[in-house]
């Protein structure tokens, strides 16, 4: 039997099914034909959060971050760099506190960037303050 990893789709929220020696050929969604792993940070907001965490087995790694600050703008280009190199290992995904006071709330944001990762949809580990991409990298592992 081959195994198989459960991923969640950013756009629909589709659970999809994908056979673990091909998560690495850039799967894409059962339901709308969205990618699953295009190896760029998934935005999310309130409504699809929880329920991607939920449906996505490989590991979340979450960005909670706003717009006006600097450290948080600083450290974008270094996330985005190694949502690409772990694309096919780690889920990378950002959730901009502004726009999701709620999650923010929920998971005790008090400082930004906040990186939380999350391992079979529960909190694994957090940190706060920026890392450049071979931190992220390292730390995400």
């Amino acid at each position: 039997m081959t195994d198989l990893v459960h991923l969640a789709c950013p756009k629909c929220l589709a659970a999809n099914r994908v056979p673990a020696a091909r998560v690495g050929e850039d799967p894409k969604c059962g339901k709308c034909g969205a990618a699953l792993l295009d190896g760029a940070p998934a935005e999310l907001g309130e409504e699809q959060f929880e329920q991607f965490v939920a449906r996505t087995e490989m590991p979340v790694l979450v960005d909670f971050w706003a717009p006006w600050c600097g450290p948080c703008r600083a450290m974008a280009p270094h996330f985005e760099r190694a949502a690409k190199s772990l694309k096919a290992r780690v889920r990378l995904v950002k959730v901009n506190t502004e726009d999701a006071p709620g999650l923010a709330a929920r998971y005790g944001i008090r400082a930004i960037p906040t990186l939380v990762l999350f391992k079979n949809g529960t909190e694994a580990k957090r940190m706060s303050g920026a890392l450049d991409a071979g931190a992220l990298e390292r730390w995400a592992a």
